[in-house]
């Protein structure tokens, strides 16, 4: 999604701008504790949404001398702050809020914009849940759901769909909470919807960001994707072995690589660079993602022997 238009980052930063003010609008009229804590909740998606599109738009940013390997990791930036953001404000917030209106419960009025307001909110979600569900069965393949959700390198996809699942759990318990406390007339179930409500919260965040934290970091490509483009390697027959490749995300969809390759005795220095070109063209085939190849090539001969040639190569 990062690397196209993210309309499911459009369409969620629209949807939750507009559900916020309904439900702060119902929870004034109503004094429900569940639906300010909602309606924090939207607010906090609002802007953490822009953040995501923000980030995007800087990760787009050419190379330049002082980031030779371009702004991508910005993105996964961004995407902590907003790990940060839900926890700090939409789970802290509405725990607070909970306990707030726990220990001094407000009287609750008629309880129809509330189910009205959450009735349209969990539409809306669900149509921004599932755009960004969309996105995430594209890159599935034979993975379980949450393994592709595990190992997703693109934080516009996993932190919509985190956010979003929130969202909806957070509506499924608002509405209980409004219509328990209603049916037993105590505030109190209010309350601790809210205080529920900031837990699944804090608990997405705490997800959110320990996949930014890995991407941030340096996170290698797929094990598979490693072992593939070692054995592309020790395919060519000009190749002796090749070493465990050492590869980086910069971006959800730019890899960098180093790869060492031990060549045959007695090649030319004419030989190995036709031989890296090769490996480099099967690489690019075979996984797009790589953007940048650097290798390192060393003719294998025997330490004793004084003609004893080194070469390296980056591409």
């Amino acid at each position: 999604m990062a690397g196209e238009k993210p309309i499911a980052v459009y369409g969620a930063a629209a949807a939750n701008g507009v559900i916020a003010i309904t439900k702060f609008v119902a929870a004034g009229f109503t004094g429900s504790s569940a639906m300010a804590a909602e309606g924090i909740h939207s607010v906090v998606d609002t802007g953490n949404q822009l953040l995501v599109l923000f980030g995007i738009r800087r990760s787009k940013t050419p190379a330049d001398e002082r980031h030779p390997f371009g702004y991508g990791k910005e993105l996964y930036f961004w995407s902590l702050i907003v790990a940060m953001l839900l926890f700090g404000i939409g789970g802290g917030m509405s725990i607070y809020e909970g306990i707030r209106h726990f220990r001094h419960p407000a009287e609750l009025g008629d309880p129809t914009w509330n189910y009205w307001v959450l009735g349209i909110a969990l539409v809306v979600e669900s149509i921004a849940w599932w755009l960004a569900l969309k996105e995430l069965l594209k890159s599935q393949g034979e993975r379980s759901l949450w393994q592709a959700l595990r190992e997703s390198k693109d934080p516009a996809v996993f932190i919509v769909l985190g956010e979003d699942t929130a969202a909806m759990l957070g509506l499924i318990v608002a509405f209980f909470g409004v219509y328990l406390g209603h049916r037993f007339e105590n505030a109190a179930f209010d309350g601790i919807a809210s205080v529920i409500i900031g837990l699944i919260l804090a608990a997405v965040a705490v997800f959110l960001a320990y996949e930014s934290k890995g991407l941030l970091i340096g996170e290698s490509a797929d094990l598979k994707v490693v072992r593939g483009i070692q054995e592309i390697g020790r395919q060519d027959e000009a190749v002796e072995e090749v070493a465990p490749p050492l590869t980086m995300y910069l971006a959800p969809r730019e890899v960098l690589l180093t790869l060492e390759v031990d060549f045959k005795n007695n090649l030319s220095a004419e030989e190995v660079e036709q031989s890296i070109d090769r490996i480099e063209k099967r690489i690019r085939e075979a996984y797009p993602q790589i953007k940048r190849i650097f290798i390192e090539a060393e003719s294998l001969k025997r330490k004793s022997d004084p003609d004893n040639i080194s070469t390296s190569a980056e591409v």
